[in-house]
């Protein structure tokens, strides 16, 4: 039985890979600020795990965290390309300081690899689509940047030290547990709790900006795979991380009107600084070295999405 670390536990993705690990029956440790994770997030899952509120700013801690461990999955971040806008400072402490710590903690207690949540917007908005790995960066937004800065540090430190890395370049994931009150969190967890409420959701631009939305059950296996795949495939590579087709946001909201039982109309807001304009990823790569493919599509992951909210709407109300 191997020993996880996850940071970032108590955030969306982070405590679903931890009930995804728990449920293979392997032992988790984790380690989280609440900068922007939830304790409720692992609540349920409190009692079985090794959980240590810490900052990865913190080298002590995570020289602490890291021992004993076998593989590491990198999820804590500030995951926001609006906040990166208003304090670049901050997202690259969070996003690339943090990052260093770790891999210097990682190689140190001699982990087996770490598996790194990396972001399909390092590819910026070029207009070429699918997006592949061998393309070159071109990130806008410092948390682009940031993002990036921390993938070429892990697979330097596979390079220079030997320290086993992937990369995955997580497109749009969305799914239960994301933040809807956060107004950084994912498109889909505002627009869901709103048409839930009854309230009007606003898209920012015209609507016909397009994303490769990936429910989180495709995320969580993604990662996993990527912890067990063969070095001589894995180690020190990057891949993408998606469902392999795209949706504009009109669409979007057409569908959700179906699945919610949803009256009223969208609203129109200006665009956002920093945002792309289409996002499809290319998911060749990852399924011929992974063995990635994609298990829920994006209708049947809305589906799920919305009756988790809903769920937790009664319950707030019971």
């Amino acid at each position: 039985m191997a020993l996880y670390l996850i940071t970032g536990i108590a955030g969306f993705i982070g405590s679903s890979i931890a009930r995804g690990l728990l449920a293979q029956g392997d032992d988790v440790r984790g380690i989280d600020n609440f900068s922007t994770g939830k304790r409720d997030n692992i609540a349920e899952i409190i009692g079985r795990i090794d959980f240590r509120e810490a900052d990865l700013l913190n080298l002590n801690a995570v020289h602490d965290a890291c021992r004993g461990v076998d593989y590491i999955f990198h999820e804590a971040a500030i995951p926001s390309v609006p906040k990166s806008v208003l304090d670049p400072l901050g997202s690259n402490q969070a996003n690339v300081d943090a990052t260093v710590h770790l891999l210097v903690a990682a190689k140190n207690a001699k982990v087996r690899r770490v598996v790194y949540a990396a972001s399909s917007s390092a590819y910026g908005d070029t207009p070429t689509l699918p997006k592949h790995e061998a393309m070159p960066p071109n990130p806008i937004s410092p948390y682009a940047v940031a993002k990036l800065a921390s993938e070429y540090y892990m697979t330097s430190f596979y390079r220079c030290y030997g320290l086993e890395t992937v990369c995955l370049r997580y497109f749009n994931i969305f799914g239960p547990r994301q933040d809807p009150t956060s107004q950084y969190s994912g498109v889909l967890a505002r627009f869901i709790t709103q048409m839930l409420a009854g309230d009007q959701p606003t898209i920012f631009g015209d609507g016909t900006q397009s994303r490769d939305f990936t429910y989180i059950d495709n995320t969580v296996e993604a990662n996993l795979l990527a912890a067990k795949a063969p070095a001589s495939q894995a180690a020190g590579q990057v891949f993408n991380v998606a469902t392999g087709a795209r949706v504009d946001l009109n669409e979007t909201f057409q569908l959700l009107k179906k699945i919610i039982g949803f009256k009223g109309d969208v609203k129109y807001g200006p665009d956002r600084a920093g945002d792309v304009k289409h996002s499809l990823a290319d998911l060749s790569r990852t399924e011929k070295y992974l063995g990635y493919k994609p298990k829920v599509n994006f209708e049947e992951g809305l589906r799920r999405t919305v009756e988790w909210y809903r769920g937790q709407q009664k319950a707030a109300k019971a």
